[in-house]
């Protein structure tokens, strides 16, 4: 939602424009670097622009007129992995991968040793070599066996389960057309003309469809930012969620025995689980958690913590409530890095019911396999990058900086990569694997020998793509733009049916923040897409800059719910996202 950074209108003919527009940027960048540009990088940045014309039309003396919309890619983070994320990947997997190296062994050394001797044989061997023991040592060894037998079962981390899920959906009468959007900010009397059509040029090229939801506080001429404003919201969107999941799981409040709540933006005291536990007076030890500031990958934060919790309390059911508050949110400067918020962001919320209890494996929905979580606040672009603050008037905003692409390419390059030995197939990492040691010495070879890459070098070592499909069945990609997502579509080398889920869940209803993935996951649930053993890939990146990914493996099939977001809509798309 950062793409759209620069706008440069011109009157030229349409065979000049092109020479022209790249003359400009060589120029421009020749002046950045002091003359000291090589043709090497020019080209290593210049594919990282794209170009589109906008705003046709003709002049008042009849020439004709056109704009070039120059947006910035996201990073081809797959053409650039680190070897040390990779054996992070791999760390993962051997940690928990070394009984399944050892029980092909004992198999194999067990077969050498008996395949050849006949039944009889066999029980005569067992019964001599038995004879010459005492019936202590005997015992003594089944004890051992049972022990650490038991050690082992105890030890392994307890199976979490969803056994289900909620979307809020808020009524109609907060559902906003863009033009209705528009003209709520506009009586709202808080913005002048440039920057409502700023933001109407954002909504434009959002992806972001006509039956989204906002608070109806956005269109007064009074402060929005107030507790008395977000605890209504909070209320109301929350409160929604959770009633349904009730509703849905038939459990009492009062089973429930840990409870994580995220919000990034509205931190209230009492804190908003708090807020929860007040309003359906759960029990007094159950542990509750409020997250903050954590952005909108925080619902997988939550997520993890929650588990974390589940495993060290045996018998337990947990609540995860992911929501962000709009009205408390809202910016009513002139500040453009600010105001992008404001067109991209819509009421919605989640709540999801987790369980460690065993016996609760036939009434759950999916069973969760991995969390891998990535962290880049160590880097002071990656920390300000999102970053809340007041602008000139003292109005407090988000400011999105202009290094986010680059910064969330990176972090995206370090999660994916570390996940792929978790999930990919055996092939895949071989090939992945073997390619990239390939590309590691080859590389420090030509470094050391004074070579300089050009394209053709480049071409010639192309690292091997990890085809991401083959490990999953379906993808939650967090919804936060149209363009964020053709990026990320483009990267991962993904099909529209791939994405088929975010990019309907932000025309619908827009960016909710951390509960995105959730509103994705129901789409695909209404669609009947879900079927006994499919892998769904969750991944959201937020402000910190934080990129975290899920993975959940169906346990049965899932039927077309009886209550969800999507019953009144779903069978319009994906039809309605090309009109």
């Amino acid at each position: 939602m950062l793409l759209d950074f620069l706008l440069i209108s011109l009157s030229y003919k349409r065979d000049t424009l092109f020479l022209y527009f790249h003359h400009l940027l060589w120029l421009s960048k020749k002046k950045r670097k002091k003359d000291y540009v090589s043709v090497p990088t020019m080209a290593r940045e210049e594919h990282l622009l794209s170009t589109e014309i906008v705003n046709q039309g003709i002049s008042d003396g009849g020439s004709q007129t056109f704009s070039v919309r120059v947006r910035r890619r996201l990073p081809d983070f797959l053409q650039s992995v680190k070897l040390k994320y990779v054996k992070l990947g791999y760390h993962y997997l051997i940690k928990h991968g070394i009984y399944l190296a050892i029980v092909p062994l004992l198999v194999l050394v067990f077969s050498a040793e008996v395949g050849n001797l006949s039944r009889e044989e066999l029980w005569r061997k067992i019964w001599d070599s038995t004879t010459g023991y005492d019936l202590a040592m005997v015992l003594s060894f089944v004890a051992l066996f049972v022990f650490t037998l038991s050690l082992y079962i105890m030890s392994k981390p307890r199976p979490i389960y969803l056994l289900d899920f909620a979307c809020y959906k808020p009524s109609d009468d907060l559902k906003v057309t863009k033009e209705q959007f528009i003209e709520l900010a506009r009586k709202s009397g808080k913005f002048d003309e440039p920057s409502l059509e700023f933001q109407k040029r954002i909504l434009e090229s959002s992806g972001i469809g006509n039956e989204t939801y906002v608070p109806k506080s956005i269109g007064s001429s009074e402060n929005t930012a107030t507790m008395k404003e977000g605890r209504s919201e909070a209320s109301t969107v929350m409160f929604g969620a959770l009633d349904e999941l009730f509703e849905k799981t038939k459990i009492r409040p009062k089973d429930v025995g840990v409870l994580v709540v995220n919000c990034s933006i509205f931190n209230p005291t009492p804190s908003l689980s708090a807020m929860i536990i007040n309003h359906y007076k759960m029990r007094g030890n159950i542990l509750s958690f409020n997250l903050g500031g954590m952005g909108c990958s925080a619902g997988i934060i939550a997520l993890d913590l929650a588990r974390d919790m589940l495993q060290a309390n045996p018998n337990n059911y947990a609540v995860v409530v992911s929501a962000e508050m709009v009205g408390y949110n809202w910016y009513p400067g002139k500040e453009r890095s600010m105001l992008i918020p404001n067109c991209f962001f819509r009421m919605g919320g989640s709540a999801i019911l987790l369980s460690n209890r065993r016996r609760d494996y036939h009434r759950a929905k999916y069973s969760l396999e991995h969390i891998v979580r990535t962290h880049k606040a160590s880097n002071d672009r990656a920390f300000r990058c999102i970053y809340q603050e007041e602008d000139s008037q003292r109005y407090k905003g988000l400011k999105i900086s202009k290094d986010l692409v680059e910064v969330g390419g990176d972090a995206l390059k370090t999660n994916i990569t570390t996940l792929g030995p978790l999930v990919l197939p055996l092939s895949e990492q071989l090939f992945f694997f073997g390619n990239l040691v390939w590309r590691h010495f080859v590389g420090n070879k030509n470094a050391k020998a004074g070579n300089n890459n050009n394209n053709s070098q480049l071409a010639n070592n192309k690292p091997y793509i990890p085809d991401y499909k083959l490990a999953f069945e379906h993808f939650c990609v967090y919804a936060a733009s149209k363009t964020v997502l053709d990026e990320l579509q483009r990267n991962l080398e993904l099909t529209e049916n791939n994405m088929e889920a975010s990019r309907a869940t932000l025309h619908r209803f827009g960016n909710t923040s951390s509960s995105s993935i959730w509103y994705e996951l129901a789409y695909l649930e209404a669609k009947e897409k879900i079927t006994r053993g499919d892998r769904v890939w969750q991944i959201a990146f937020g402000s910190g800059f934080k990129c975290n990914s899920a993975v959940w493996k169906a346990i049965r099939r899932v039927k077309k719910p009886s209550t969800s977001p999507w019953l009144d809509c779903v069978d319009r798309y994906p039809q309605s996202l090309t009109q």
